[in-house]
């Protein structure tokens, strides 16, 4: 079954429900400032408030567009009302459309829905890079300086989500969010053996040990 991802800045990200609808499951979740927390797969859809709690609107919808994981998302702008000057900004600023808040669930379903037929390839990246390592999503290959590295799945999702945020803390609860296994109980010891066998996987294709343990807090992947 096919996912769509649907993101909202507003708090009601955090309440919906799935959605499943001819063969499809709409996934919900809450984006804040600094992006999404899981691995966004298949065509996304993210409304942003015009104003947020930490972030205008129209600098959130530049983020969007500049990182690589939501660049190419259908990004509607939620405007608190019918203003033409507000309208323009919001699109100069990357956004593709726009609707007026307060937003429910009905309300974001039918304009997804609206559009979702014309863009369902939209949102999905083809290749990620960071430093010497290359993922490739069509193929589902990783290669570090050319050289394949031979992942399991669970392995190959593990090191795209810490592809795409490295340099940075990511605690074992993180790690089992940002692979979307929240829904069953998983011991956060299993991360480990993921780690383990990802450590091995990346040394035995010339990428040396780029995951770093942090003592009691988790993994960061270093890039240089």
């Amino acid at each position: 079954m096919d996912v769509i991802n649907i993101f909202l800045t507003d708090e009601l990200g955090n309440t919906l429900e799935d959605f499943v609808h001819d063969e499809r499951r709409f996934v919900f979740d809450r984006l804040g400032a600094d992006g999404p927390k899981r691995l966004v797969d298949g065509p996304t859809w993210i409304f942003v408030d015009w104003v947020m709690d930490d972030l205008a609107g129209l600098e959130m919808c530049r983020r969007l567009r500049a990182d690589e994981r939501t660049g190419e998302a259908h990004i509607t702008m939620v405007l608190e009302e019918d203003d033409i000057e507000d309208r323009r900004r919001a699109l100069k600023a990357g956004a593709d459309d726009y609707m007026i808040g307060p937003l429910d669930r009905t309300a974001v379903l039918d304009r997804v829905l609206a559009v979702q037929s014309n863009n369902v390839d939209r949102g999905a990246t083809q290749r990620i890079e960071a430093g010497d390592l290359v993922i490739d999503l069509a193929a589902l290959q990783a290669r570090w300086n050319e050289k394949p590295v031979q992942l399991r799945p669970n392995e190959f999702r593990l090191l795209r989500y810490f592809a795409e945020n490295p340099n940075q803390v990511l605690s074992r609860e993180d790690l089992i969010a940002g692979l979307g296994k929240g829904d069953a109980p998983i011991d956060e010891r299993t991360v480990d053996v993921w780690i383990g066998r990802l450590r091995r996987a990346i040394k035995a294709a010339g990428g040396g040990n780029p995951l770093r343990t942090v003592r009691s807090m988790g993994y960061v992947f270093d890039l240089n």
